[in-house]
């Protein structure tokens, strides 16, 4: 298993690729892209295959930089519970 800085240097950012988007290094894919591909349901499966030369691993690495992307940002509720 890859440790977390492996997995981070699959990202890149460069201001001249998709407009300075992390994207997974050698591709013009963001990350953005891939985790909206898994919350609409596709699989990683399915990613890999329509995306040849996209790993497991970058999938993996798609998933832990938006967590650390996340981690110290505080959000204000989407919808209110009732209480």
């Amino acid at each position: 298993m890859m440790r977390e800085e492996q997995l981070l240097q699959r990202i890149t950012i460069n201001p001249k690729v998709m407009v300075g988007k992390p994207v997974i290094r050698g591709t013009r894919l963001t990350v953005e892209y891939i985790l909206n591909l898994l919350a609409h349901g596709a699989t990683v499966e399915e990613i890999l295959q329509e995306y040849k030369g996209v790993t497991h691993e970058d999938i993996q690495a798609c998933i832990l930089f938006a967590t650390k992307a996340l981690e110290n940002t505080e959000f204000m509720p989407l919808a209110v519970e009732p209480a």
